[in-house]
């Protein structure tokens, strides 16, 4: 993608590749066509127009489902209309069961663009120019964000909550103490690095753990140094397969990273703990007295895995800054991700006046204010945000030149969530990071 002075989403090259290999009917402005629009046999199980009802099937539940459904209640209660929602942590695999089957939900919230533009292009969701204010929704947003789900000139789906995978985070007190500073550009970050261990100090907590999902972190750090050192016109390049896994950018990506998850000292408890420790528990050491580690590069959700007393006093206890550019005076772009609403049951008056809820800039305050929900709008009021480290955070996406996909949620899941996570596995065991990335090229689909 060319470069651009408006910030903007930057588009992860999917729509493009579904629009080529996706087969089926597309929806015409103002059609009518409802779910599953053109497929002969199919039955949409939905909500009846008029009956005050709204079906919802996302993948979170807990916490989130109950912020979530605080954050309806007021729209409810003025509306008169009854949202159901439903929650199935495999939701990919749980959406297209019920697509076959005929029994779709109204709305449904999809983690991965890939998806909600696959069952796009065979008919089953409705364009958002049909029940939305493109043109007003699209000057809130984060500039760009739609076109990671946009397909031969349309939209088929809008975010109803944000993610930025582009932080580092530290203890603040600790760091404070020994007068450290906030890098600029990654040579400014390695001399932090190697001034944290003259000093004695590991530099970077880390930690992959997660059960059949391990490796993901690693994922993100990969995607991380491809945004970084190349931007993303390249990064794009990469996550939609224009080139190949195995490029020799990609190898050098994996090889910046090595020097820091396979440097001597840089990691705590080197390789093995990084496999062996609970994703959650990877920043623990760093609140020690003295801190194990420094620095932990993570999502914003990693405020849900600090320890509630450090939650409580979250500004005073913790610093946060964004990943740094390649080159000094750059803003540097930011990984990211979202929850995208997609409208299955385009008939329902009522469904489409819940998607233009929770796409507006008005969703989301009690979320906001419960903690670990970023709104995808400029325009959102920030006083919902419980902590000046949760505005930053947003403000950091906000003022990005470009925000790119999370690039595993973007690739085949074969790769993505499969051989990308096992891979990342096997290099920080000691596999040559041209060997790895040439194992995960050849088990991209064909």
């Amino acid at each position: 993608m060319a470069s651009s002075s408006r910030r903007r989403w930057a588009m992860t090259g999917t729509a493009a590749l579904v629009a080529v290999t996706m087969s089926g009917c597309l929806q015409a402005p103002n059609s009518g066509g409802g779910a599953g629009a053109g497929l002969d046999g199919y039955v949409d199980n939905a909500s009846v127009d008029g009956d005050h009802k709204v079906t919802i099937l996302g993948a979170y539940g807990g916490d989130e489902q109950k912020n979530f459904e605080a954050s309806l209640a007021p729209f409810e209660k003025d509306s008169g209309i009854d949202i159901q929602y439903t929650s199935d942590p495999d939701f990919t695999t749980k959406i297209k069961q019920l697509v076959r089957s005929g029994a779709t939900p109204d709305i449904g919230f999809f983690p991965q663009p890939g998806g909600l533009l696959e069952l796009a292009g065979q008919g089953y969701i409705q364009p958002i120019d049909t029940y939305l204010d493109y043109d007003k929704l699209d000057k809130t947003l984060v500039p760009g964000f739609l076109d990671s789900v946009r397909m031969n000139g349309r939209v088929y789906g809008a975010p109803m909550r944000m993610a930025n995978k582009s932080i580092v985070w530290y203890p603040k007190k600790a760091w404070d103490a020994a007068g450290y500073q906030v890098p600029k550009t990654q040579a400014e970050l390695t001399k932090l690095t190697d001034q944290m261990k003259s000093d004695g100090v590991t530099p970077w907590c880390m930690a992959w753990g997660a059960d059949q999902a391990t490796g993901w972190v690693g994922t993100d750090w990969i995607e991380q140094y491809m945004l970084t050192l190349y931007g993303p016109d390249v990064y794009n390049q990469w996550t939609s397969h224009e080139i190949p896994f195995d490029d020799p950018k990609v190898v050098a990506a994996f090889d910046a990273f090595g020097k820091i998850a396979k440097g001597d000292g840089t990691v705590y408890g080197g390789t093995k703990s990084v496999l062996n420790t609970t994703v959650a528990e990877s920043m623990v050491p760093a609140f020690r007295n003295p801190p194990g580690c420094m620095l932990e590069r993570q999502g914003n959700f990693e405020i849900s895995f600090l320890d509630p007393k450090i939650q409580a006093d979250l500004d005073n206890e913790v610093g946060i800054f964004e990943w740094p550019s390649e080159n000094a005076g750059e803003a540097p772009p930011i990984l990211g991700g979202g929850d995208l609403a997609a409208l299955f049951n385009g008939n329902d008056t009522d469904a489409q006046k819940v998607m233009q809820f929770l796409t507006s800039d008005q969703f989301g305050a009690e979320w906001a204010q419960a903690g670990g929900w970023l709104s995808p709008h400029t325009t959102f009021d920030q006083t919902n945000y419980p902590n000046a480290t949760t505005k930053q955070i947003a403000d950091m996406a906000a003022q990005a030149p470009a925000v790119v996909f999370d690039g595993s949620d973007v690739m085949p899941k074969e790769v993505g969530s499969g051989t990308f996570w096992t891979g990342m596995d096997e290099w920080l065991q000691g596999k040559s990071s041209a060997d790895t990335a040439q194992a995960i090229e050849s088990s991209w689909p064909r």
